[in-house]
């Protein structure tokens, strides 16, 4: 039964916040621009991101994710809560009736991916998982080329980033791979997400290695995997959080949020992460430097309102059998058969205006959620299958796999 069927399809979609982190602040300018959306309350355990709430939106906030659940206004609670939550808060989401918005990674265990799916299909409700990267325009222009059967079936995906995501102040348990840290759980959803899409979804094995290179931070910086896929095609897929070179370079120094790394700037991106790293001395000073940056903080920058280019993810190329495709912040290059060309995109009218047409279109037109439960699932599995293949040495075979959902 659809709970919200009598809405009107101009109705905004009232939305719960549960978490104010760095994933919420990432979605902030989308949720200030779009109308589609309504922020109508939220949940977080810090005070000052609850205060910022209620001083950005004019709305409540609640103490709890149960007392969020219960209010009747909202429609969808938007779950950005700590990896190791996201099972236990989606479930009492459903148990209330509402649809579910939870952020990647869906969870950071195959059985609680099963029990949010079976719990939001016993409700009635809708679960789509993301933002991930595999929403961002570049993404799906590139999949769309695919689907078009011009250029051939995909042959071989390759799809690269370096970052310094492991020097970036973190709470203790995202330094724990058991409890959803390291780059696995965090970063490979994004990069395994772009390539399932672009490689039609099925992963038939995966073999992979690691890196857990400095002993103060004891979790995955750095992977490189090899992904079979169902169809033939194959997928490199290589993330390095170390760091030392930025891959933006190669991305015509646009940043991942989409926004450009000024040449004067450039200089200081080199170690920057790891000397403001230095000045906290004990795991709770690193905490308390990531709270101070995050929503409501004493150190908090709101992220840009627009962004010059589209959001992306490192360098990924797709060979099909009679082109190359270069994906970039502003179009896909196409290299073949006989000459280069460039498939532009518009400019954004906004960052992540992507993730909302998707959740619109489930929640108002009736349009099946392409990133879904089984979909978000089935990434999962890959990610976990990635950590087994580079602990045992072998090949993991894939049992959860999907294709690409068609609406």
């Amino acid at each position: 039964m659809n709970l919200h069927a009598n809405l009107s399809n101009t109705t905004p979609i009232k939305v719960g916040v549960a978490g104010l982190g760095r994933a919420f602040t990432l979605m902030l300018p989308t949720f200030l621009q779009d109308g589609r959306v309504q922020l109508v309350a939220a949940t977080d355990p810090l005070e000052q991101a609850r205060t910022q709430f209620e001083k950005d939106f004019q709305a409540p906030s609640v103490l709890c994710m149960e007392a969020l659940c219960a209010l009747p206004e909202i429609e969808v609670i938007y779950i950005a809560s700590p990896h190791g939550l996201h099972a236990e808060h989606v479930q009492l989401a459903a148990k209330h009736g509402k649809h579910v918005w939870v952020e990647k990674p869906m969870a950071i265990r195959l059985a609680e991916c099963h029990q949010m799916i079976d719990a939001c299909r016993a409700a009635g409700v809708q679960l789509m998982v993301g933002h991930s990267h595999s929403f961002n325009a570049p993404v799906l222009q590139a999949f769309d080329l695919i689907e078009s059967g011009q250029l051939g079936r995909v042959r071989m995906i390759t799809a690269l980033n370096y970052t310094d995501f492991l020097y970036r102040p973190r709470r203790p348990e995202e330094l724990n791979t058991e409890l959803g840290g390291g780059v696995i759980h965090s970063q490979a959803a994004h990069q395994i997400d772009v390539v399932r899409l672009l490689g039609g979804g099925q992963v038939t094995q995966v073999q992979a290695c690691t890196g857990q290179w400095d002993a103060q931070r004891p979790t995955e910086g750095a992977y490189s995997a090899l992904l079979q896929f169902e169809t033939g095609a194959f997928a490199n897929v290589t993330y390095n959080g170390y760091g030392q070179f930025d891959s933006d370079i190669w991305m015509g120094d646009i940043g991942e949020i989409g926004n450009p790394k000024p040449l004067a700037e450039s200089a200081k991106r080199y170690g920057a992460a790891k000397q403001r790293l230095a000045t906290t001395h004990t795991t709770e000073e690193e905490a308390t430097l990531k709270a101070a940056r995050n929503y409501g903080g004493s150190l908090y920058k709101p992220t840009a309102l627009n962004e010059a280019a589209y959001q992306h993810f490192g360098p990924v190329i797709v060979s099909c059998e009679q082109a190359d495709l270069r994906l970039t912040p502003t179009g896909v290059h196409v290299y073949g058969p006989a000459q280069e060309r460039f498939v532009s995109l518009p400019p954004p009218s906004y960052p992540r205006q992507e993730v909302i047409d998707e959740l619109w279109a489930a929640l108002r037109l009736d349009t099946p959620l392409l990133h879904n439960g089984e979909w978000a699932r089935a990434t999962t599995e890959v990610c976990l299958g990635l950590l087994e293949a580079a602990q045992t040495g072998q090949a993991v075979a894939m049992q959860h796999q999907v294709s690409v959902p068609h609406g």
